[in-house]
C-alpha cells in the first residue's frame, strides 16, 4: 500500500510538471507571434503563481480537515478543467484568469503531496524522497515544452493533450486511501498565525532555494523564449533548449538527495548555487545554439534541484506539527520567486536593448549563495561565543 500511495502521488507531480513545462513556453510563443510587448508577456507568465501564492495562505485548514486525498482531486479537477477552457476561450485576460485558477489548483496538488512524503519521511531517506518527488515533476516539465512545437500548427493542440492526460492520472488519485498530517490542538487564525511565524524564524534560510528556484524557472520559460526569438532562434530550437535545463535537474536530482542525506542540506546548496551562477554568466556570453544547449544541460544538473533541496533542509529544520506551514512556505516562496522573476526578467528586457535574461539569473544565484555563506559565518560566530 505504501509503494502504491508513493507512486500515485509521484505520477500526480510529474503531469502538474507537464501542465506547467508546456503552458509557460506555449503561451510565450503564441503572444510572441501576435505582437505583444515583452513586459506584458512576462506578467500574464506571473498568472499561474500568483493563483498559487493567492490560495497558500488558505490552505493548511482545508489539509487538516479535508485530508490529503480530498485536497489532490479538487486540485486535479480544477487543473483539468482549467486546461480544457483554453480550448474554447480565446482572450488575453481571460487565459490570464485561467493560468490564475491552474496555479491555485496546483497548489493544493503540491501541497498535498509535498507535505505527505515530507510527513512518511525519515532524516536518512527524505532527501532521496524528495529527490524523486523533483526528479518526476521534472521529467514531466521537460516533457511539456515539446508541445509548443504543436501550436504552430493548432494553439489547441497541446491544450487538449495536456488536459487529457491530466484527467486520466487524476483518476488514479481515487484508489489512495484518505489521510491525514498531524493534528494540532487547535486552528484558531492565531494559533496558526504562531505556527507560520514559528516556521518562518526557524526555517528562513530553507526557503530561499525554493525562492531561488522559482525565479530562475519562470524567467527561463517565460522570458527566454521571448529573447531568443528575437535574437533569432526558431521555435524549434526553443522547443530543445527548455527541456535540456529539465533533463539536467532530472540526470542529478537523485545523485544530489542522496548526497544532501550525506554530507548536509547546506554543503550541497553552497555548491550548487555558486556553480549556477557561473553557468549562467558564461551562458550570457554566448549566442552559439550547441554551447547554449550544454549550458541549459549544465545548469539543470545544477541548480534544478534547489527546489527539493530546500524542501528537504525546511524539513530538518522545522518539527513534524509544522510540516504543512513549512511546506507553505516553501511553496510561498517558490511563488514570490516566479512572480518576480518574468517581471524583472520582462521588464529588463524591455529596457536594456542587449539585455539577456540569464544576467538576472545569475545575480539572483549569486545572492542566495552569500546569504547562506553570511548565514554559515553567523551561526559560527554565534557558536564560538
Amino acid at each position: 500500500m505504501e509503494k502504491l500511495r508513493f507512486t500515485v502521488l509521484i505520477m500526480i507531480v510529474t503531469i502538474s510538471g507537464f501542465s506547467q513545462g508546456m503552458l509557460l513556453p506555449v503561451l510565450a510563443i503564441i503572444f510572441e507571434q501576435e505582437g505583444y510587448p515583452a513586459s506584458l508577456n512576462g506578467l500574464h507568465a506571473t498568472g499561474l503563481y500568483i493563483g498559487v501564492l493567492i490560495a497558500s495562505p488558505f490552505m493548511e485548514y482545508p489539509l487538516r480537515k479535508l485530508g490529503y486525498k480530498k485536497l489532490i482531486l479538487i486540485g486535479g479537477f480544477v487543473v483539468f478543467l482549467s486546461l480544457f477552457c483554453f480550448v474554447f476561450i480565446k482572450s488575453f485576460w481571460l487565459w490570464f484568469l485561467l493560468r490564475l485558477l491552474i496555479g491555485i489548483g496546483d497548489n493544493m496538488l503540491h501541497f498535498s503531496t509535498q507535505t505527505w512524503i515530507t510527513s512518511l519521511s525519515t532524516k536518512g531517506n527524505r532527501g532521496r524522497n524528495i529527490s524523486l518527488y523533483g526528479l518526476c515533476f521534472g521529467l514531466g516539465f521537460a516533457a511539456g515544452p515539446f508541445l509548443s512545437g504543436l501550436a504552430e500548427t493548432n494553439p489547441s493542440y497541446p491544450f487538449l493533450i495536456t488536459g487529457s492526460v491530466s484527467f486520466l492520472i487524476w483518476l488514479l488519485a481515487f484508489v489512495l486511501r484518505n489521510d491525514f498530517p498531524e493534528q494540532v490542538e487547535t486552528s484558531s487564525v492565531l494559533e496558526t498565525a504562531k505556527r507560520f511565524s514559528y516556521a518562518w524564524r526557524a526555517g528562513w534560510i530553507a526557503f530561499l532555494p525554493p525562492l531561488c528556484y522559482g525565479f530562475l524557472e519562470a524567467t527561463i520559460n517565460g522570458n527566454y523564449p521571448v529573447f531568443a526569438l528575437k535574437s533569432g532562434m526558431t521555435p524549434e530550437q526553443v522547443a530543445w533548449l527548455l527541456p535540456a535545463f529539465s533533463v539536467g535537474s532530472i540526470i542529478f536530482q537523485l545523485p544530489l538527495g542522496i548526497l544532501s542525506d550525506k554530507f548536509g542540506r547546506r554543503p550541497v546548496i553552497l555548491f550548487v548555487m555558486f556553480s549556477g551562477f557561473a553557468v549562467f554568466f558564461l551562458a550570457s556570453l554566448t549566442e552559439s545554439f550547441s554551447l547554449l544547449l550544454l549550458f541549459f544541460l549544465l545548469a539543470g544538473m545544477l541548480v534544478g534541484t534547489t527546489f527539493s533541496l530546500g524542501l528537504s533542509y525546511m524539513a530538518d529544520l522545522l518539527p513534524k506539527n509544522l510540516l504543512p506551514a513549512g511546506n507553505l512556505l516553501c511553496g510561498i516562496s517558490f511563488s514570490a520567486g516566479s512572480i518576480t522573476g518574468p517581471l524583472i526578467g520582462g521588464a529588463y528586457l524591455q529596457l536594456m536593448k542587449s539585455g539577456n535574461p540569464f544576467h538576472i539569473i545569475s545575480l539572483m544565484l549569486l545572492i542566495i549563495f552569500l546569504i547562506n555563506v553570511f548565514h554559515k559565518n553567523r551561526e559560527c560566530a554565534a557558536l564560538q561565543s
